[in-house]
């Protein structure tokens, strides 16, 4: 999964077809449960674009999305947000899927 650099590469990104961005952060245990499984859900949705973000290197992104918990996954469409889900609960790889396959 590419890690997103900017500010601009994000608005440039989430223009495209089907791109879902990843926030998460180094120390979180949460995201680090995630890592294991994540490049088969990559495989599993090739139509999606996963792009990471880094909560710590993107922080005004995420307070302009309103992205305070991590793990969470942002979907766009053509610009257009599509789905969210947003929480700093844990997330299972099903929980993960279910939310890919309602965009």
């Amino acid at each position: 999964m590419n890690e997103l650099q900017s500010t601009e590469q994000f608005n440039i990104l989430k223009n495209k077809d089907k791109t879902i961005f990843v926030f998460s952060a180094d120390w979180c245990p949460d995201c680090r449960f995630i890592e294991p499984f994540m490049p088969a859900i990559e495989a599993k949705y090739p139509e999606f674009t996963f792009i990471l973000v880094d909560r710590d290197k993107c922080i005004d992104l995420c307070i302009a999305l309103d992205v305070f918990g991590i793990p969470s996954f942002v979907a766009f469409k053509d610009g257009l947000e599509t789905g969210r889900f947003v929480s700093k609960e844990r997330k299972t790889q099903a929980e993960i899927e279910a939310f890919i396959e309602a965009q």
